[in-house]
């Protein structure tokens, strides 16, 4: 019983980002506007996606789980986090701490393969744009987004076993807005190499990987716009890989820059910012950058509103 009793945590205290009353509520406030925007704003690409016919084709169809793992990630972790500012003991039960670390971390896996799909047919409407139809097929795209799901939830399962089989002893308190691995690994009174070794591994396959296959992919784009003759045809081209382009940049460097070596992380207020931005700050600009770079976007947005406002003067003159 008296080694249970060390072992065994019941539930961890997250100390979050202040404990200054003030600031918390000025968080909350901020952090719930942020929040409410990315739920509208992904929801609203989804909705789009579905409705307007223009978008039923993959790089939209990719988009579209794009959306959905982005408002699941922000919610696997805001929510938490805006109860806790107004909580006066930041708690979180053991079994809600291991769920929401196999949560966050399973979507960030997927987020990551789902961009380096994106790339890949990027590469093909830019490469061999005579025979994407016929490449990027509806069966191909399924079995990507599939794999991605699959790969991003099994890794994520094999580090939540992992993590939470680690003696904790009487270490409880969180240094974190969230149960997030680093930081519930390094609660743990036993010696974490191995934690470590793996972490690592699975970042070159699900991180490293993916960003060497998405670097390929926009070498050989940027090669091919740059044999196209005309200035035209060059933007165009490279107008197709914008939005792609800037959600990489920001999505890869952020996490590559917290995740690929444990031993020299930084600091533990860096990780707590750079997680902010990964749950809150991207999965807002997302939909910001697709709607604003994207003229597909912007027609279906004109007539989605066109609709709408049909549909009003239809019933006011009614």
């Amino acid at each position: 019983m008296e080694q249970d009793n060390q072992t065994w945590v019941h539930e961890f205290i997250l100390l979050g980002l202040s404990s200054d009353w003030n600031t918390q509520v000025s968080l909350f406030i901020l952090f719930l506007l942020m929040y409410l925007l990315t739920v509208l704003g992904n929801f609203l690409i989804i909705l789009l996606i579905r409705l307007d016919s223009r978008l039923h084709t993959p790089m939209y169809f990719f988009l579209n789980n794009l959306s959905l793992v982005d408002v699941s990630y922000a919610t696997s972790i805001v929510p938490q986090l805006l109860a806790h500012f107004l909580a006066t003991r930041k708690a979180i039960p053991f079994l809600s701490c291991a769920a929401q670390l196999f949560f966050s971390l399973g979507l960030g896996g997927i987020e990551f393969l789902l961009l380096a799909v994106m790339a890949y047919d990027r590469y093909v409407a830019v490469c061999d744009p005579l025979r994407y139809s016929v490449i990027m097929h509806t069966g191909l795209c399924t079995r990507l987004v599939i794999t991605s799901w699959v790969s991003g939830s099994l890794n994520s399962l094999v580090h939540t076993a992992i993590t939470f089989q680690l003696p904790m002893c009487t270490n409880k308190y969180i240094d974190h807005i969230s149960c997030e691995i680093l930081a519930v690994v390094r609660l743990a009174c036993v010696d974490t190499s191995s934690n470590e070794i793996v972490i690592m591994v699975s970042s070159i396959v699900l991180l490293m990987t993916p960003f060497f296959l998405v670097l390929l992919s926009y070498i050989q784009i940027i090669s091919t716009i740059l044999k196209i003759q005309s200035t035209e045809g060059r933007r165009k081209a490279f107008h197709t890989c914008a939005s792609h382009l800037t959600v990489v940049t920001l999505c890869y460097g952020t996490t590559i820059f917290t995740y690929i070596q444990p031993h020299s992380s930084p600091s533990v207020l860096q990780e707590k910012l750079i997680s902010l931005f990964y749950a809150i700050l991207m999965p807002m600009l997302n939909p910001m950058i697709y709607s604003l770079r994207n003229k597909e976007v912007k027609g279906a947005w004109q007539k989605l509103l066109g609709n709408l406002s049909g549909f009003t003067s239809k019933l006011t003159s009614g």
